[in-house]
């Protein structure tokens, strides 16, 4: 697919118009020397957490949905000198790291309607953190795609409307715009460079000399390379974690994974945990800073308190993460916890931590599932965790080491047992699947519904969510090539992301008119819109996902593949099949 031409032809539509308001005065003072800023809908922080999963994958054209559902979801808070009050985690990183080398007064972080008030004739560099720019990522395309003609979904429609207003600025031509984030390479992979008029994509952390070096040449007004990769710190003090409030509250907590999938660019990262101490104060920073709600960030929680230690980062530190995450949700001022990312293994390995930490965490949490949660006021814990197949053909692969330190082999029998206890504990993930990987066949997204179907089969639940293979530059699988649209998709392919759909929404739907309106809404949509947009394919997986018709009667008719059951190993078996010099790491009350 051609990224370039299909990203420039799809255009947002009215209220979230890429054309920016026409630019104010300049500011007052003459402006900042650097103005950071990143967009509207990656810096809200306050109509609730799942609105970024949405903005994220419903198509521009429905941001009436988010607006009905959360009136307020666009006002956001300033300081008084008009600097925003809150900024993503990336952002903050940054304005510290440019804070040992400048005055803070020549420094402004800014919400995209302000940048008027800070872009002047003194300022030579605007900074961009952007996350989904063009709505090329593994869930946005999918999603946005389903619903319309556009890949474009809301986040990336506000996105170009910053970049809009930037380039519109009448002081264009004195300052420098450098984008960083993890959604840069969508710009320099579709050579939209230009038309969003940015200078140069730095891939890497602030940390870095080479990144603060570029700044300079910046201010110096130098000719700035188009892509510059930075390097990434080696140690865990090298780390800057800022001292500030952040969107959603996001404190780093480790970075790196270990587990080298071969499609995930944050595990190329060094594996390190950020030291207890400077957790904590940028949790107390948050407080003060009037936020009430704390996410540590991670690409798996579980790592924490064993990096670089003599044991396995597959054996968690039981009693360092849980006197960690006791002292953060302790911390007088925070309300709420959320978990970021975490690896299903870990609680195969220690049931008893995860039943350790849902005593810590469960209470501050926001999230209620009252239709299967057990906890007292109905309070369940979702990280957000990587199933991605259930073909261990696929997993051999692609993700050799997801299950470590099981074998890969008896990889749908790891997410089953894991599934149960964290079920048990009133953990309900959300667990994300790719769906069109380079080289799948049938038998995979077969191997793959059996596993969904098994899970349901058990009465277990995981909020799944499938999204079309993406190739992230610089991973292992950069140059492969899947499924590229969802009218491409096999009619496997769609059964299942109807049949994780189906599930998912099964806990929500409470009232007895729930399910008939859903169908029916359904039914329509697809007669109005997405039959002539999603192929042929679509069409009795859409009947599935409405449960117009019992799925046994489609089975029967050969219409929608019914998954097989199958045995898998108890979490006895699956600990007795570890090597003997990993099994000396099983502690001896979970053994």
């Amino acid at each position: 697919m051609d990224l370039k031409k299909s990203e420039k032809s799809a255009r947002p539509s009215d209220p979230v118009d890429a054309v920016a308001d026409q630019p104010s005065p300049s500011a007052p003072d003459g402006g900042k020397l650097i103005v950071l800023t990143a967009p509207l809908t990656e810096c809200i922080d306050h109509a609730g957490y799942f609105i970024q999963m949405a903005i994220a994958s419903l198509p521009a054209w429905m941001q009436w949905v988010i607006d009905k559902k959360y009136p307020g979801w666009s006002r956001v808070e300033r300081n008084e000198d008009g600097s925003a009050k809150y900024m993503p985690a990336g952002v903050r990183a940054l304005e510290e790291s440019l804070l040992r080398r400048y005055p803070r007064d020549q420094i402004a972080a800014c919400f995209p309607d302000d940048l008027d008030r800070f872009i002047g004739p003194k300022t030579r560099v605007v900074a961009v953190s952007t996350h989904n720019p063009l709505g090329v990522t593994f869930a946005a395309g999918v999603y946005a795609s389903i619903f319309g003609n556009s890949r474009m979904p809301i986040n990336s429609a506000y996105a170009r409307k910053a970049f809009a207003k930037i380039k519109a600025s009448p002081h264009r031509p004195q300052f420098k715009v450098i984008v960083g984030g993890s959604g840069g390479w969508q710009i320099t992979q579709t050579d939209m460079d230009e038309e969003l008029s940015v200078d140069c994509v730095v891939q890497g952390r602030s940390e870095s000399t080479d990144c603060m070096d570029l700044f300079e040449s910046a201010i110096r007004g130098e000719e700035l390379p188009r892509t510059l990769d930075v390097a990434h710190p080696l140690s865990r003090d090298q780390i800057i974690v800022p001292e500030t409030r952040t969107t959603f509250g996001v404190v780093e907590m480790t970075t790196g994974c270990g587990r080298r999938c071969s499609f995930c660019l944050p595990d190329l990262n060094p594996q390190l945990d950020v030291p207890k101490d400077k957790i904590m104060a940028a949790v107390r920073a948050n407080v003060k800073g009037g936020n009430r709600l704390i996410s540590l960030a991670t690409e798996d929680m579980f790592i924490w308190g064993q990096v670089r230690t003599s044991t396995p980062f597959f054996f968690p530190n039981r009693e360092a993460l849980v006197d960690l995450y006791r002292e953060v949700v302790d911390t007088p001022g925070v309300e709420h916890h959320i978990l970021s990312h975490s690896t299903i293994a870990p609680a195969v390995v220690d049931p008893e931590l995860i039943r350790q930490l849902s005593e810590v965490l469960l209470e501050k949490s926001p999230i209620h599932l009252p239709r299967i949660s057990r906890h007292p006021k109905k309070k369940i814990l979702s990280p957000l965790i990587g199933l991605e197949t259930g073909s261990v053909r696929l997993a051999r692969q692609i993700m050799p080491s997801k299950g470590v330190p099981f074998s890969i082999d008896d990889w749908p029998s790891v997410v089953l047992e894991g599934l149960r206890i964290l079920n048990e504990n009133n953990w309900f993930p959300t667990m994300t699947l790719m769906v069109g990987n380079p080289g799948e066949t049938d038998d995979d997204v077969r191997a793959t519904l059996d596993l969904v179907y098994e899970i349901e089969r058990r009465g277990l639940f995981a909020f799944m969510v499938p999204s079309i293979f993406t190739p992230l530059h610089d991973t292992r699988m950069e140059r492969k090539k899947g499924v590229t649209e969802t009218k491409h998709l096999s009619k496997l392919q769609w059964q299942l992301l109807m049949k994780c759909w189906k599930m998912n929404l099964r806990p929500g739907q409470q009232s007895w008119w729930g399910p008939l309106v859903w169908r029916l809404g359904s039914l329509i949509l697809w007669l109005v819109r997405l039959r002539r947009l999603n192929g042929p394919h679509f069409t009795w997986p859409l009947f599935l996902f409405a449960g117009a018709i019992p799925e046994k009667w489609m089975g029967k008719w050969n219409k929608i593949y019914i998954g097989r059951p199958f045995q898998s190993k108890s979490r006895a078996e699956l600990i007795e099949s570890l090597r003997p010099n990993h099994r000396a790491f099983v502690r001896e009350d979970v053994a």
